[in-house]
């Protein structure tokens, strides 16, 4: 501001000098008493110049100090807003969270109907609807249950081993509450469905066989002592996560825990009858491609949503999701063709399911050439496995549920210590060593815990509702048997 004055006070200066009496004029020699006749004048110039100098100075220093006033004032109110804009943006995503919303309704589709008929056209036309019933009738009481407590278990703050129960049927939970920035109800359900599709895969192991009671209670307690304490230990803040465990949506807590429990069960329940001399055909193959399909495509809710965000990460993820299942189901095509001299349909369809669940865990860290080097080992290792599981382990894993769900889950769990680095163009793993030990600790202990809480789970069962369907109720069908009901009137 005082730079404003100074054109100003050139101005006056100027005007007053220039006005003065030539300099010849006001020269002694002449007439000595006009020049100091004069002097009074020039004098009174000189202290008007110095007087609108001081006059200047103190304005101009007013006027400064109240743009300064002014501009402080203005600048702390742009702060103020920018701050207030900051915190609206960081509390609620609006992209995100319609992105979440659509992730959970493609992770429920998984299961209703897309597992549901999956399974459904791989059992004998007596059996469809139980294994409807069976998907239906768990995703319900997993959602109860998970609204009721499994869901503060999992991910209340807690101990290394379990959350808290200040949650126990959503207590505390409002509109406003958030889960980084999507509402916490949103986020509540999105992992509902992961609760709900987790059991469901078990029902696989024990298809055409077992007590719709007892599946009932098994899934619930399973939940209880399996899903919710595991589902802490990697995503809510346990001792695993602590760890730096990698798990972006399952590998371990959904794939790796239904796997082992799944063999078990079978183990427990027993062969259906005439196995493995007489092994039954899918009574619908189409179905089994109708149902996969919708797996396939829930997927990328599974995958990419377990990004929690719409952004690149969840671009890659889902990408890298699409490459391992292509290529798994080429791989397990390939190998069939080559065994038996034709490809089939339920084939392909189950090598894309094996390429999913070993990518699970391995999405959020491999690129493209990591998600073809899973999609072409899961393809392989997965299909020799079904056939170890049935032949040499004499398990009847009916739909193969350790050997596709529980195999590749634990191989991409391990293998995103190698394929998440940036040697095969991954990223989020550094140190390849310590993050094997890492993962394998992670999968000693869950697999443990799972055997363990499943044997106790089989044993209350027995005791309580019994495991298994009588011989007649097993040959006639348990659509009729249990529930009632036929799937197919030919008449």
């Amino acid at each position: 501001m005082l730079r404003i004055q100074i054109p100003a006070l050139h101005h006056f200066i100027h005007k007053n000098l220039d006005a003065r009496p030539p300099l010849q004029m006001l020269s002694p020699p002449h007439d000595t008493v006009s020049y100091y006749q004069q002097q009074p004048t020039l004098m009174k110039k000189l202290l008007s110049i110095v007087s609108f100098l001081t006059l200047i100075c103190a304005s101009g220093t007013l006027i400064a100090e109240e743009a300064i006033a002014e501009q402080t004032t203005d600048s702390v109110a742009a702060v103020a807003e920018t701050a207030e804009a900051i915190v609206e943006t960081t509390a609620l995503s609006a992209g995100n969270t319609a992105w979440m919303l659509t992730a959970t309704v493609l992770v429920l589709f998984m299961t209703l109907p897309g597992l549901a008929l999956f399974y459904g056209g791989l059992v004998r036309a007596q059996n469809f609807l139980s294994v409807l019933m069976h998907c239906f009738a768990i995703a319900c009481l997993a959602s109860v249950l998970w609204v009721a407590g499994l869901y503060s278990i999992a991910f209340a703050d807690g101990c290394a081993w379990a959350g808290g129960l200040e949650h126990l049927g959503l207590k505390g939970i409002t509109t406003a509450s958030m889960a980084g920035d999507i509402p916490e109800t949103v986020f509540i359900m999105f992992q509902m469905t992961f609760a709900i599709i987790t059991p469901g895969l078990i029902v696989g192991a024990f298809v055409e066989r077992m007590k719709f009671t007892a599946i009932l209670l098994f899934s619930g307690l399973w939940l209880i002592l399996v899903y919710a304490p595991v589902t802490h230990w990697v995503w809510g803040g346990g001792w695993l996560m602590e760890r730096g465990t990698i798990d972006l949506a399952g590998g371990i807590v959904v794939h790796a825990t239904a796997g082992i429990s799944a063999l078990l069960l079978a183990k427990f329940v027993g062969p259906r009858d005439g196995f493995p001399k007489k092994l039954h055909v899918p009574h619908s193959p189409g179905l089994v491609m109708v149902g996969a399909s919708m797996l396939w495509v829930g997927w990328f809710g599974f995958n990419a949503g377990s990004q929690l965000a719409a952004n690149e990460a969840a671009g890659m993820t889902m990408l890298v999701t699409h490459i391992s299942a292509a290529v798994a189901s080429l791989t397990w095509m390939t190998i069939e063709w080559i065994k038996t001299g034709k490809p089939g349909l339920v084939g392909i369809v189950t090598g894309m399911v094996a390429g999913l669940a070993t990518i699970t865990p391995a999405s959020g860290n491999v690129g493209p050439l990591g998600a073809i080097l899973l999609g072409f080992l899961a393809g392989c290792v997965c299909y020799f496995m079904c056939g170890f599981v049935k032949a040499k382990l004499k398990i009847d894993d009916t739909l193969d549920v350790f050997a596709v769900h529980g195999v590749g889950g634990i191989m991409g769990t391990l293998l995103v210590a190698v394929f998440g680095t940036a040697a095969f163009g991954g990223s989020g793993v550094d140190d390849m060593v310590g993050q094997l030990t890492t993962q394998v600790i992670a999968l000693a202990a869950v697999i443990a815990w799972s055997a363990v809480a499943t044997v106790i789970i089989v044993v209350i069962c027995k005791i309580t509702t019994g495991l298994r369907v009588s011989s007649e109720d097993e040959i006639s069908g348990l659509d009729s048997a249990e529930h009632g009901e036929t799937a197919y009137h030919l008449e």
